[in-house]
């Protein structure tokens, strides 16, 4: 009898930020796989008699391959175990959810998806401002900041990523975001537009600095530290 799959976002990290349904899920567990970001305190609701499996991928580390992570699922649910596959953020918001999804329909394995908080929206909560503003802000767009070799994608919409009247949220940013923002000026948007560098999200040693598109690019440029962070620019980024 084949068990079953919960894909759940663990948030950026907060453990007070699960939903009640994600600790449901994680205390009823027989096997969880986990991100590296969805460790520490979001654990600690999985019971002592479960298995922790540790599947996570941060750029520039050994990882194991999205074909590996997706065979330890079907293979552990075909034993008939309750399995969560714990995912940072949001599982549907460039989390890879889909390769799974695929290899559990192809194995006949039943799952459901169990969204969490994203780190954009917690990002913003940090800072106190909104994502949305009515005239100003009317749109909201997540792009991710390298494809799958690590580098920036070349299939950009830059008009709508150079829109001054958008919110842009960047995920996995670091190292792209300065040729990303040389693209971003050259179509159009203003060097200055307010931009906020979030790093380690939802972590006590959270980092919130509010700059410039163009300033940020000259920082990251400068150095790159091991943190994860997410870049938001648009007009709202500059409200104190």
């Amino acid at each position: 009898m084949s068990g079953f799959v919960s894909f759940v976002g663990s948030g950026p990290g907060d453990p007070e930020l699960l939903t009640l349904k994600a600790v449901d899920r994680l205390r009823a567990a027989d096997i969880v796989l986990f991100d590296d970001l969805s460790a520490g305190p979001v654990l600690r609701h999985v019971r002592a008699d479960a298995d922790l499996v540790a599947v996570g991928k941060r750029a520039g580390r050994p990882s194991p391959s999205q074909s590996h992570v997706s065979a330890l699922l079907v293979a552990h649910a075909a034993t008939g175990a309750r399995v969560v596959r714990l995912k940072s953020g949001d599982p549907a918001i460039f989390g890879r959810l889909e390769e799974e999804i695929v290899a559990l329909r192809d194995a006949g394995i039943g799952f459901e998806i169990v969204p969490g908080i994203s780190s954009a929206s917690a990002a913003a909560a940090a800072a106190a401002i909104p994502l949305t503003r009515r005239l100003s802000a009317r749109r909201v767009q997540f792009v991710t900041g390298h494809d799958v070799t690590g580098t920036l994608p070349q299939a950009r919409n830059m008009a709508a990523l150079a829109d001054p009247d958008a919110t842009t949220v960047v995920f996995m940013p670091k190292r792209t975001f300065p040729a990303l923002a040389d693209d971003l000026v050259a179509h159009g948007l203003p060097p200055h537009t307010p931009a906020l560098f979030a790093e380690n999200v939802g972590h006590p040693d959270q980092r919130l600095t509010r700059t410039t598109v163009a300033a940020l690019a000259d920082r990251l440029r400068a150095t790159v530290s091991e943190a994860p962070a997410l870049i938001l620019y648009g007009p709202l980024m500059e409200e104190a």
